[in-house]
């Protein structure tokens, strides 16, 4: 809007500054969006304004519809008295746009009223800082502007400024806002950045954004599902199945280069100090991408926020900082000359009264160079009666005492101004207000109406007297509820206002109107109340209704999981877990508590992995509950997750229980969801044990009644997907059995599944069990273990995960081994054994020091090789993981030998590949009895038992049909060969 002198155009005289529209003496009122409307016509005569140029102009960083505008047109029009079929001063074209035909306007003299305050002074440097990332942006260089300062400094303003010359300089350039939310929002994910990509994709400017988003960041889309058919939005929750984290903040960084390619993007974030983390990590991605986009983010926030709160935000800015992916622009307190400059323009003609220079030495002195501060301690001094016109000079000794009679009676800090002015307000309007601050920093006219227990229309009226005096509101866009309902929406000018306001109200006022507006937004959203789960939770919560504060917070927390956020979600959950404190123990109490573990349980295992002792203590409690509830379907989820947190923690026969106890619930309720999994936990549970059989059943059970595209979804659910699990443990058990090659199409289609799926855990599972069946049973060949080997490391660097950071480190000494850095290598393997944590996962502990055992024998550290194997064994004995004892065995057998002589008999070693093939056979595991017998054969032999040895290797070598390729079965070939020679002479064994 236009903040220039009046504007005369025939008997009307428009005042921007006061927004004021006049007819000789009468004052005509207008809606502030109207006003604007008016304004820019104005501006603009005899020139046709298309309606996107219109609402691009007086709202860059807002949706407002061309209705909108059209009502604003009418209203204009009858104010003016202006018939639009014969139109005298706004001409209509039809589907394009509008023209100020009237009179010419003009300004009138300047005789009479002040200017208008300017909105931002002493920010030059900031504003220039501002235009020169926007010009990197508009070349391709992306840019991430932090404006920081106290409560009051400016940063708003500066920002607003800043993008309302923006927009005047360039006609296309998209811009978009969102602001984090004090109460509830550090606990909804990427709150700001979908508030603002709702305002880009409304129709009808947003129809070309909702294809970019359709075809580059479909689960973002889904996140929006108002844009949305009902079949769009079951596409889209079929797809969202396969969302990560990771995937979030990819599609969104290419959706924004994509949009920016077509139309720069300046993004605006406001009070970051609130914000959720997924927010942050989405700053993050874009910060430190590479590729070109025309795109600039600018974030604020107030630092001494971050520090109390203890925000990671601080870390991420200095961590971006170093490597030169963001800029600081820290405003500080106004200078004494940026003060003279403010008075200057909002006080030009009371230099008769107080010089200009006194003026500003006392405003600074009194305000400490705070903007907000000083705006209102002028419009103090204006309200008193200190600065008027005066028609001489007064000397030194009167504008002194000017000053002093002022400052009698004057609020000596912010807060009290702020409250003085409040007081002014008609009881009506205090009321308003107070209520207003409930409802929230942005707040629907219905809401407020709803505490008020009046009419919306009412209630509107008095926000639009409010907005048009510039007193604590401005008007923001219409809000349109999912009942129909349709109000104006209004934010506070200053999030000062609001607490100043909030400040005011008994306690137990504040319960009741929270409790008031609550019930009004949730009957008005009724099946869509889960779309504000968050804000309901908080209107609940302060209300006292704890009942539905807890099931919104669930709510809440389950939609924070779905957008792959699980710190928002703990958040909300440990709230809801501390509020049950409150109420008595009832069965809906128990139930609410259950809901809470159950989830609190997933996003635990999501940040901490499934070994944390959290996730055993949120699981354990659930199993309690479901005891005290009856029979409910959340005991198998509770089971689901214990089971997982014994299994990796090597406690098997409790696992066992655990997976026997899922599989009776599941043949009970014949459901083939709950089945699948069940078999693949039982089957997991009986391959350590080391029994092949029983469990690859369970695996082929579970993985008939598997179907991707339905049951996807368990991955996000428990962390894993049971049909990729079951792919890859039939693999390693169709390898132990010696049929290689059906094995190998196992392990494809479970890597290629988890590929598709893109659920992390499950990927780094998949890869880690590659590494190990390939360890198993390709031995000491590296080169198929290395491809998996780095995609591990890869993605257990980008998502924390310690699965796949064990594996990575024992596994890359094993690596650095076969290249011939073999002391290298133990030592890693040594570190990483000695680090182990109690806590952390304890499965296949055997496994690991049987490969620190092979490697000690290959780079002759025979003692250190033994004392390795003998702790296998005993790994073995306490947990009872007995799926490596057999080659354990042959290892220790192998270690005998190097260290003793043959010809001793105390060595113990055939009796170690005896126990080795006599494990295997039980077990039905074939390669390991295999490598076993080869190894009995080379002893044989050196010992002249050549028959012997030809006999038993023979016999196993030609029971294979399959596999000849792999180094197993082509040494063996070329043992028998040795021992089939005519000579059958001795020869030594490569150990």
């Amino acid at each position: 809007m236009n903040q220039g002198m009046p504007i005369v155009f025939g008997p009307f005289r428009l005042e921007p500054g006061n927004a004021m529209l006049w007819r000789g003496d009468q004052a005509i009122v207008l809606r502030p969006r109207t006003f604007a409307v008016l304004c820019y016509l104005l501006e603009h005569p005899d020139r046709l304004l298309t309606k996107t140029e219109i609402l691009n102009a007086l709202w860059p960083r807002q949706y407002v519809s061309e209705g909108v505008l059209k009502a604003s047109i009418n209203e204009i029009r009858k104010a003016l008295g202006d018939d639009p079929k014969a139109p005298r001063y706004i001409e209509t074209r039809h589907r394009r746009g509008y023209r100020f035909i009237g009179p010419r306007a003009s300004h009138p003299p300047s005789a009479s009223s002040a200017l208008p305050s300017p909105r931002c002074v002493g920010r030059d440097a900031e504003l220039r800082h501002l235009h020169a990332a926007l010009e990197k942006a508009l070349a391709g260089e992306r840019q991430l502007v932090f404006v920081t300062g106290e409560a009051g400094i400016g940063k708003t303003t500066v920002v607003e400024v800043f993008a309302e010359g923006a927009a005047a300089r360039r006609e296309l350039l998209r811009m978009a806002s969102g602001q984090c939310v004090e109460h509830y929002g550090p606990g909804e994910a990427y709150l700001p950045v979908l508030e603002a990509l709702g305002r880009l994709c409304r129709p009808p400017q947003g129809k070309r954004l909702v294809a970019l988003l359709r075809r580059y960041a479909p689960t973002w889309l889904g996140q929006l599902p108002w844009l949305l058919s009902p079949a769009e939005q079951i596409e889209l929750q079929r797809q969202g199945v396969a969302a990560t984290p990771e995937r979030m903040l990819r599609e969104m960084a290419e959706a924004l280069e994509a949009v920016t390619a077509e139309t720069p993007l300046v993004l605006v974030l406001e009070d970051l100090h609130w914000s959720d983390y997924a927010t942050l990590d989405l700053l993050a991605a874009l910060a430190r991408r590479r590729e070109a986009a025309r795109l600039l983010v600018i974030g604020t926030y107030r630092p001494m926020e971050l520090i109390v709160r203890g925000h990671p935000l601080k870390g991420l800015k200095q961590e971006l900082q170093v490597h030169g992916q963001c800029a600081e622009l820290a405003l500080g307190a106004l200078s004494e000359a940026a003060v003279t400059d403010y008075l200057a323009a909002r006080c030009p003609r009371v230099a008769p009264t107080v010089p200009l220079e006194r003026l500003a030495q006392w405003v600074s002195r009194r305000t400490e160079g705070n903007p907000l501060f000083m705006v209102h301690t002028v419009a103090y001094l204006y309200a008193r009666g200190a600065l008027r016109e005066a028609p001489e000079p007064a000397g030194q000794d009167a504008s002194l005492r000017v000053l002093e009679d002022a400052e009698h009676g004057m609020p000596e800090t912010l807060q009290q101004m702020i409250d003085q002015q409040i007081d002014r307000l008609s009881p009506a309007e205090q009321h308003l207000l107070e209520v207003a601050s409930v409802a929230g920093a942005e707040f629907s006219a219905a809401a407020v109406a709803a505490g008020l227990a009046l009419e919306p229309d009412a209630v509107e009226a008095q926000c639009e007297a409010l907005v048009r005096r510039q007193q604590f509101l401005e008007c923001r866009d219409t809000a349109e509820w999912p009942d129909g309902t349709m109000a104006g929406r209004y934010g506070f000018r200053h999030v000062l206002y609001r607490a100043a306001l909030s400040g005011r109200l008994t306690a137990k006022r504040r319960m009741r109107l929270h409790q008031a507006i609550g019930e009004r937004l949730e009957q008005a959203y009724g099946a869509c109340a889960g779309e504000i789960a968050a804000e309901l939770a908080v209107h609940f919560e302060q209300g006292r209704n704890l009942g539905r504060a807890l099931r919104y917070l669930q709510q809440a927390a389950e939609k924070d999981l779905r957008r792959l956020a699980p710190h928002e979600a703990i958040g909300l959950l440990t709230r809801g877990l501390a509020l049950l404190d409150a109420l008595p123990d009832t069965p809906e109490r128990t139930q609410h508590e259950l809901a809470l573990q159950i989830t609190l349980g997933s996003a635990l295992i999501a940040v901490k992995g499934y070994t944390a002792p959290e996730v055993e203590q949120a699981y354990t409690r659930a199993r309690v509950l479901c005891r005290m509830v009856g029979e409910t379907p959340q005991l198998f989820s509770a089971l689901c997750g214990l089971w997982s947190f014994y299994y990796l923690r090597a406690e098997l026969q409790t696992a066992y229980e655990l997976a026997e106890q899922l599989l009776a619930i599941a043949r009970k309720a014949d459901d083939s969801t709950w089945l699948l999994e069940a078999h693949q936990t039982l089957g997991t549970t009986l391959l350590c044990f080391g029994r092949l059989a029983p469990a690859g059943k369970h695996f082929e059970q579970s993985l008939a009644l598997y179907e991707p595209a339905q049951h996807g979804f368990l991955a996000f659910l428990h962390g894993r997907d049971p049909g990729i699990l079951c792919r890859f443990n039939i693999a390693m058990i169709l390898w132990f059995r010696g049929v290689p090659e059906q094995a190998r199409t196992h392990l494809e289609a479970a890597l290629t599944w988890a590929q598709e799926l893109a659920h992390p855990l499950t990927q780094i599972v998949t890869l880690n069990a590659a590494v190990w069946i390939h360890h198993f049973c390709v031995s000491h060949e590296a080169g198929p273990i290395l491809e998996y080997y780095e995609a591990l490391g890869r993605l257990g660097i980008e998502h924390d995960i310690p699965l796949a950071q064990e594996t990575h480190l024992i596994m890359g000494g094993w690596i650095q081994v076969m290249q011939g850095q073999v002391d290298a290598g133990i030592a890693r393997i040594r570190q990483t054994l000695a680090n182990y944590q109690p806590s952390a996962m304890q499965v296949m502990r055997a496994h690991h020091f049987g490969l620190l055992a092979d490697l000690c024998a290959v780079g002759g550290r025979l003692e250190e090789g033994l004392e390795a194997v003998t702790e296998a064994l005993k790994e073995v004995e306490r947990v009872g993981e007995h799926l490596y004892e057999a080659e354990l065995y042959r290892l220790q057998g192998v270690l005998m030998l190097k260290a003793c002589p043959v010809e001793s008999p105390e060595s113990g070693a055939e009796a170690c590949f005896l126990k080795a093939i006599a494990t295997s056979r039980r077990q039905g595991n074939k390669l390991f009895e295999f490598r076993a017998v080869v190894s009995l054969s080379r002893l044989w032999q050196r010992q002249g038992k050549i028959e012997e040895a030809r006999r038993m290797l023979a016999e196993i070598y030609h029971s294979f049909t399959e596999g000849f390729d792999t180094p197993d079965l082509q040494e063996a070939k070329a043992l028998l060969a040795e021992l089939s020679s005519k000579d059958g002479q001795e020869i030594e064994a490569a150990w």
